[in-house]
């Protein structure tokens, strides 16, 4: 990576007077990763508040009911607030803190973000506002109760498609307006630099456990790691890790209603590269770069670009990408529910289903990661009603 670049995706495409902003963190970021005594505090916060380190749990039912590759699941889902998103956050929110913020503005998708960044905000003292589409409202009423709980407000935004994409528009000019007191904890590896590589940081944790983990369990790495990837923090985080070793990766996006419908938001089969809030990547746009739609069954995977490292690591080959359809999700969701007691969020629920593709197609002797990025008691209200046997 140079200047926030990956090969030639990354960068920094935004309004000039959110430049001081960035370079202020850039240099925080760069200062606090050397500073010990952030590290103590972080380290003490992800252990004892987290509930850090996540288990590496054997999936014995779930690999005897698929007859291959033996699968563990990275149990993100066990943090506090039920997923990855607190590991990130807790980060940005310390940073916050010690950099003399009083305030933080976040966006959510699935609410698992705004959750997570209104529990910072609670934790660390600092007011909250958390920026969500209306049709994520809807889908996630249980969240946004949870947000306001906290003591953070959220703020419903009705323009556009009313998903991610919008809350993240609601939340830059927010940021514009208010840079001198406010920190922006963006969710995933996606946006300006520093964003990619900091979101990175704090969730490279799942990797690095997840490999002593299974050195300890097994006594090898694993032959594949899969996750979902939305913006791609939880894939991110489980890959980082691993990639210079002789691991498989795939990265599973939502296929949603097919391709061909168009209602699906799989970027790298349906995409092209672009420029879209803040970073090059891939992106659902059409032939004149205005962007396009997009549908998922989950609301924390349905976003029409994708982390600049992701496109990076597909150009080079090393991750392979691939989408799951909304009914193949929640086949999963069905499926890891019944055989090992544990509900997965809808999000997860696409890198079980691709899973359930690969481990019949490799040896009892081979090994599979599949990082469980967040727990499902936000979708089933959800489910239940695409489902309602």
């Amino acid at each position: 990576m140079k200047k926030g670049y990956y090969g030639q995706f990354g960068g920094r495409f935004v309004p000039e007077t959110l430049i001081p902003a960035l370079e202020e963190l850039e240099s925080n970021f760069r200062r606090f990763k050397r500073d010990k005594d952030f590290h103590t505090r972080l380290n003490e916060l992800l252990k004892q508040y987290v509930g850090r380190p996540t288990p590496l749990y054997f999936a014995r039912n779930l690999t005897e009911r698929l007859g291959g590759a033996r699968v563990y699941l990275k149990r993100e889902d066990l943090c506090h607030t039920g997923a990855h998103k607190i590991n990130n956050a807790i980060g940005q929110a310390l940073i916050a803190r010690l950099s003399g913020k009083e305030r933080i503005i976040a966006e959510t998708g699935a609410g698992q973000h705004g959750v997570a960044t209104a529990t910072g905000a609670a934790l660390l003292g600092l007011k909250c506002t958390i920026y969500m589409g209306s049709e994520d409202v809807k889908r996630q009423a249980l969240n946004v109760f949870r947000m306001k709980l906290l003591g953070a407000e959220v703020r419903e935004v009705s323009s556009g498609s009313r998903t991610l994409k919008d809350a993240i528009n609601e939340a830059l000019r927010d940021w514009t307006t208010n840079v001198r007191n406010t920190h922006y904890v963006l969710g995933t590896v996606f946006g300006p630099r520093p964003y990619p590589e900091l979101v990175k940081y704090f969730q490279s944790v799942i990797g690095r456990e997840a490999k002593r983990q299974i050195l300890e369990a097994e006594g090898r790495l694993p032959d594949m790691l899969i996750a979902c990837v939305g913006g791609g923090s939880n894939a991110m985080g489980l890959f980082s890790a691993f990639l210079k070793d002789d691991v498989k990766m795939i990265g599973v996006e939502a296929g949603g209603k097919g391709i061909d419908t168009g209602l699906h938001a799989a970027r790298f089969a349906g995409g092209s590269i672009g420029v879209f809030q803040g970073a090059k990547s891939y992106v659902l746009q059409d032939q004149d770069g205005n962007i396009l739609d997009t549908h998922s069954v989950s609301a924390g995977l349905d976003y029409a670009s994708v982390g600049p490292e992701h496109a990076y690591l597909k150009e080079l080959g090393r991750v392979q990408y691939t989408y799951a359809l909304d009914e193949e999700a929640l086949d999963a969701f069905e499926l890891l529910s019944a055989t090992e007691g544990i509900i997965p969020a809808l999000e997860s629920a696409h890198a079980i289903a691709e899973t359930v593709k690969q481990a019949p197609k490799l040896g009892r002797d081979k090994i599979i990661i599949v990082n469980l990025s967040g727990r499902g008691d936000k979708d089933v209200e959800q489910v239940s009603r695409l489902r309602p046997r």
